[in-house]
């Protein structure tokens, strides 16, 4: 586990292509390299979801070079803090290591769908990336 002075966290979902990115995105533009920002998941796709890298460019936030990589022991070894995205991504915590398990909005099952669904996922994890941000450097 991390102990360094610089608090860490890890992003998790399913495929690591959009919702973990989207979190992972946005804390390390939030925090600006006061906190140790990855992401990770249990079963990684193949490319990030279009949509989750539009929404965020329409709010300045980039995530270029980004890809899908696998949860590994050495990513979780590495983080003081682990937070699961969405239902799918299953993962047991550690002992000694902060763990959350973040339900978040999903539009979809309200039959919101495209670019207008995205927004309101970003904005839910923006709202929870910040509550954690403030928690993790205070």
């Amino acid at each position: 586990m991390n102990h360094s002075a610089t608090p860490s966290v890890l992003f998790v979902c399913s495929k690591n292509g959009g919702k973990s990115q989207l979190a992972a995105a946005l804390m390390r533009h939030l925090a600006d390299g006061d906190i140790t920002v990855s992401s990770a998941g249990t079963k990684p796709g193949s490319g990030l979801n279009p949509q989750a890298v539009q929404s965020l460019q329409e709010i300045g936030v980039d995530v270029e070079g980004e890809y899908p990589k696998p949860v590994t022991d050495g990513v979780l070894d590495a983080v003081g803090t682990v937070v699961v995205l969405g239902r799918e991504a299953q993962l047991d915590p550690r002992p000694g290591q902060r763990f959350e398990v973040w339900e978040t909005d999903e539009p979809s099952e309200r039959g919101i769908e495209g670019m207008d669904r995205m927004r309101l996922v970003r904005d839910d994890i923006r709202n929870r990336v910040e509550e954690l941000h403030r928690d993790l450097t205070s």
